[in-house]
């Protein structure tokens, strides 16, 4: 080979190893401060992140305190119309517990099951607005003072009915619906069979059974025997024929709830 070639040649190559020398080191030069940037992007992602879940723990937190309050509201407010009847705390916490019960067994989720037992101490919540001397007669309502009583269905519903919150609509159903009848004979509108929302048909059978087993300032609390007795009689007719069921396989369950919240005086 010709020497001038040759050396040219070597220039050549010297002079594109110089190329690839620098082209190189600029790549590598661009790609750590891309890792750079890259790193200063991640961190400042990584921070707006975690203060995102920390505003969204936040907004969690507020959430169930809302809830939580709600209930001990809805429970409180239902307390208060059992209190002006000469009634106890305890008959709404024992009708809650016995509606989730019947609620559970009957097949509804444990979501739907809880709802129902915090929305349940709504149910006579327009008692409030009916007379003291026909809530507090130490005597049986005549025809009159009976359907002034009646109203207090229709008055809770509309008390409630205007809320947003789900649990404050649902308490405002079983207001209204609780003493509906199977049977269709039952009021505030005659309802019939599954017309009447779950939450009622079950929060009509809890009431009905720890009220008859309560004293009342117009009667005396009945014994088991009766009240069981009255139960089988008015499967199909007052009560539906499923929950009556449910509650004669699971009755040691429902006597449990009323001996651990019995009343005390």
């Amino acid at each position: 080979m010709d020497y001038k070639l040759e050396h040219k040649l070597l220039d050549e190559i010297e002079k594109l190893k110089e190329d690839f020398n620098k082209t190189t080191e600029k790549i590598v030069k661009d790609i750590k401060r891309k890792d750079k940037i890259f790193i200063r992007s991640d961190i400042r992602q990584q921070c707006e992140y975690d203060e995102l879940q920390l505003k969204i723990q936040e907004i969690k937190e507020l959430n169930k305190e809302i809830e939580e309050t709600q209930k001990e509201v809805v429970f409180t407010m239902g307390a208060i119309g059992e209190s002006r009847s000469k009634e106890t705390g305890n008959h709404v916490k024992r009708v809650a517990e016995y509606s989730k019960l019947l609620a559970i067994h009957y097949g509804l989720s444990k979501k739907d099951s809880e709802l129902l037992k915090q929305a349940s101490p709504m149910h006579d919540i327009g008692k409030v607005a009916i007379p003291d001397m026909i809530l507090n007669k130490p005597a049986r309502l005549n025809d009159e003072e009976r359907t002034i009583m009646n109203t207090h269905s229709k008055l809770g519903y509309d008390m409630l009915r205007h809320s947003n919150r789900e649990l404050l609509k649902y308490a405002a159903t079983i207001a209204y619906e609780h003493h509906e009848k199977w049977d269709g004979t039952g009021y505030p509108r005659k309802l019939k069979g599954e017309e009447i929302h779950i939450y009622g048909r079950i929060t009509a059978l809890a009431d009905v059974f720890d009220a008859l087993g309560s004293s009342r300032c117009y009667k005396e609390a009945w014994d088991d025997d009766k009240i069981f007795k009255l139960f089988k009689e008015e499967r199909g007719k007052q009560f539906e024929p499923k929950l009556v069921d449910i509650f004669f396989k699971h009755l040691e369950q429902f006597l449990e709830i009323r001996k651990e919240l019995r009343d005390t005086f």
